[in-house]
């Protein structure tokens, strides 16, 4: 994944009623702190809201503005509060005998580049003559290709004359010269000395999609975090950065964060960047290739956007029957080496959409894995599939966020909900390659993972969230205040025992508790009987609520496990049980 990101930092809770307010199926909810606007794409809904648990997603960004700003509209309806955006990475590549730039497997010429030309002479060509006119000795021993939809300014070149913008009727190229050891060149000295460098062209854009991007944030109070640069992959481990281009990685993160630091640091929706380089969280040290990546580039981004965040999602791998599954305490391990590196955010990826990891409870072990699964993990059970399950990993990591804020890292930990499945009939997104997934499956997934996070994003919106007639966003904003349970717990209050219930939407609510053998399930009424508070707990998502009833546990039979949901006031119950274990 290759993205950049934006936020919503609401000034007050618009996406839950007040205590005791009994809430509507479908009740649209406006938020007093954002205007509607006019303009040639038409006018533009800030205001209706239908706030979901999820609340933000990853978005392939579109040629039209228009498309683009209906994305984000649509967005800030359900949620609004995280829009990650795909980019792309610097490539190393080879040059053919006429100086051309070939494609990424060094076997075509690249239409993309094969219009940078200065005075007759390719980029390529044109950039070692004026090398050697410094000095006949300098070389060119690297180039690298990198394209983006953002357009940049002055503050990217630093030796005017060796460095340049070469500007065609397809695109606008940046010719960056650089030591081959990645430091800059402060004296733009090339004549005295014979050294070899590297040459990076940039692709870009005459006009900057992240200042459209920036400016339909405002509007709907997000806060955006542009994707650094991806680094050049390792062959064949393409899973791993490759070491070998750290320096050249690192002088253009550089370059860019000093032009977005010029540009946009005044920006109010300019909030962070994105680390896109994709990693699995495993047992690992910080010599790690991938993590040297991590380091370097953070390093740049504390000097270049001082107090900007940033976010980087892993993906976990449960499964048993590759060498790579890893069990949670190996992934805490992997949690641990990756806050050192100095990111602000880890969002790790549940791994449920490409069924790496399932969702499922203790007491689930035994039974057979969701059918949507059985492309990926066969016919078996939960427990032969998988080391565990997601909500194990995610209490192993909020253990180790814990742990490494205690030694100074102060890293926040999200939760990054695949939004499909492994395969579909309904198939959109990734080439037709992932299906549709349901708005059940997704309130599951945020049960599971969310009394350990304090935000919970999902990847993603394109298309995954809008292919299909009604589309996944759709059944969300209809079916928005259905109650979600992230956790329950006993709880006495007032001398009273009873149950602790947080989650969604759980104004108003009744709480039902199930076990194997009890006929029919115990109610309690939580506006009749119990407690509640808009108020979200510490450390949890915007938008989270709590709930108390009282319930008598000796009632419950030794080491039986209880189902507990909570129904709406119009009998609308939560889709996801919680599973709690009544112990004597």
């Amino acid at each position: 994944m290759v993205a950049a990101l934006a936020i919503v930092l609401p000034s007050g809770d618009v996406s839950a009623p007040e205590a005791g307010e009994t809430p509507n199926p479908g009740q649209s909810i406006s938020s007093s702190s954002s205007e509607e606007f006019t303009d040639p794409c038409g006018t533009f809904d800030t205001k209706t809201r239908t706030p979901y648990a999820i609340t933000g997603y990853w978005l392939v960004p579109s040629s039209d503005e228009c498309t683009w700003r209906r994305q984000l509209e649509a967005m800030h309806k359900v949620g609004g509060d995280t829009v990650i955006r795909i980019g792309t990475g610097l490539q190393p590549r080879r040059i053919d005998l006429d100086g051309r730039v070939l494609d990424r497997d060094g076997v075509d010429v690249d239409p993309r580049y094969n219009s940078c030309r200065e005075n007759g002479l390719t980029c390529f060509q044109a950039a070692e003559q004026d090398l050697r006119k410094a000095n006949l000795n300098n070389r060119i021993s690297w180039t690298y290709a990198y394209r983006t939809d953002e357009a940049f300014g002055k503050d990217l070149l630093r030796c005017p004359g060796m460095e340049k913008v070469i500007t065609t009727d397809r695109a606008v190229f940046h010719r960056i010269v650089a030591l081959a050891d990645g430091s800059e060149n402060t004296s733009c000295d090339f004549s005295s000395k014979a050294r070899d460098y590297h040459l990076i062209l940039v692709a870009a854009r005459p006009d900057d999609s992240l200042t459209i991007l920036l400016n339909v944030a405002d509007r709907f109070g997000m806060k955006v975090f542009p994707a650094l640069p991806v680094a050049p992959r390792s062959r064949p481990q393409t899973t791993n950065a490759d070491p070998r281009h750290i320096g050249t990685l690192t002088m253009l993160t550089r370059r860019i964060l000093h032009d977005y630091g010029a540009r946009l640091a005044d920006r109010e929706s300019f909030g962070g960047v994105y680390q896109p380089f994709e990693l699995q969280l495993r047992e690992m040290t910080e010599d790690h290739p991938t993590l040297k990546v991590y380091a370097e580039q953070h390093k740049i981004v504390e000097e270049e956007l001082k107090g900007k965040p940033i976010l980087v999602s892993p993906y976990l791998d449960a499964r048993k029957r590759v060498n790579f599954g890893a069990t949670p305490e190996e992934v805490g391990v992997g949690f641990r080496a990756l806050a050192r590196t100095g990111v602000g955010i880890i969002a790790p990826q549940d791994s449920r959409g490409t069924g790496k990891v399932g969702l499922f409870w203790p007491d689930e072990r035994e039974k057979d894995v969701d059918e949507r699964l059985l492309p990926v993990v066969g016919r078996t059970t939960n427990g032969t599939a998988y080391h565990a399950s997601t909500r194990d990993y995610y209490r192993e990591m909020a253990e180790a966020r814990a742990e490494m804020a205690g030694e100074g890292f102060n890293v926040q930990l999200w939760a990054n909900i695949e939004a499909f499945e492994p395969t579909g009939t309904e198939a959109c997104g990734n080439g037709g390659q992932r299906g549709r997934t349901d708005k059940e499956r997704l309130d599951g997934a945020v049960a599971m993972a969310g009394r350990y996070v304090s935000k919970v994003i999902s990847y993603m919106w394109t298309d995954f969230m809008t292919c299909g007639s009604p589309s996944l966003s759709d059944r969300l904003a209809a079916d928005w205040d259905r109650p979600i349970a992230v956790d329950a717990v006993r709880k006495v209050r007032d001398i009273r025992n009873g149950i602790e219930v947080r989650g969604y939407n759980l104004a108003g609510s009744t709480v039902n508790v199930r076990w194997e053998g009890l006929e029919e399930p115990k109610k309690a009424d939580v506006a009749a009987v119990g407690w509640h508070s808009a108020e979200p707990s510490p450390g949890l998502p915007t938008g989270t609520q709590v709930a108390w009833v009282p319930f008598d546990w000796k009632t419950v039979p030794k080491d039986v496990w209880v189902r507990i949901t909570v129904s709406a006031p119009d009998g609308r119950e939560s889709s996801a049980p919680l599973h709690v274990r009544a112990q004597g």
